[in-house]
């Protein structure tokens, strides 16, 4: 099996990965020296002589993931595409270059509870950074307004 992987655990004798594209989780029968939050680029085969535990055999690529709450607030350009839509709604806009923007508004009085559920999402915000080839990730805040930031 090919593909990118989220390390969403590491222990010195094993490891689990997720695929970043199906979501399936897989056991490591051993830790190639792979650590919790990095994405892998790479091929696993079924481990012998169950085929239960996998064994990553080729690493095309290891990068190491971040995911931290940014002092800056939102830029003018995420502000503006924030008063374009409803509470609730979320716009991905491209960045130039690589990764992209998530823009969500929510209530304003939600806004910190909001950016603890991003937080709190580690390996669903780090997946999304892995599929989309970026090594951080980064949320701003205003007032009714979240902004996670997908970037190189």
């Amino acid at each position: 099996m090919e593909g990118t992987f989220l390390v969403t655990h590491a222990e010195e004798d094993s490891a689990v990965l997720r695929d970043v594209d199906s979501g399936q989780v897989l056991t490591l029968s051993s830790n190639p020296g792979v650590e919790e939050g990095e994405a892998v680029e790479g091929v696993l085969t079924p481990d012998p002589p169950m085929n239960v535990v996998w064994r990553l055999v080729e690493v095309e690529e290891r990068r190491e993931l971040a995911l931290e709450e940014g002092d800056e607030p939102p830029t003018r350009n995420s502000l503006d595409v924030a008063a374009e839509q409803d509470v609730g709604e979320l716009t991905r806009v491209e960045r130039a270059g690589t990764g992209e923007l998530h823009v969500i508004t929510v209530p304003e009085e939600q806004t910190e509870e909001a950016v603890a559920d991003v937080l709190e999402d580690r390996d669903g915000t780090l997946a999304r950074a892995a599929r989309l080839g970026v090594n951080r990730v980064e949320i701003r805040s205003a007032p009714g307004v979240v902004v996670v930031r997908y970037l190189p």
